[in-house]
């Protein structure tokens, strides 16, 4: 999955070397945080948060059958 992530963003950025993809693994979830360059937040978030919203559903539909839920943070 963070490599699915990854994958995504690093295509929107302009300093695809500052991607970063934390994962946190709690008993019920999984948080993936997702840091980029802070002159790219604006596109990985897009207007009225489309992109972010877009990212999301992928990820969301890429999760495996597991009982845990899966969550994107983008800082």
């Amino acid at each position: 999955m963070k490599a699915l992530i990854e994958s995504i963003v690093t295509a929107l950025v302009d300093h695809p070397e500052d991607v970063v993809v934390n994962t946190q693994e709690e008993d019920e979830k999984i948080v993936y945080h997702l840091t980029v360059h802070e002159n790219d937040v604006g596109k990985v978030i897009g207007k009225n948060g489309r992109i972010a919203k877009a990212i999301r559903t992928v990820v969301y539909a890429a999760k495996d059958d597991g009982d845990k839920r899966i969550y994107l943070d983008i800082m």
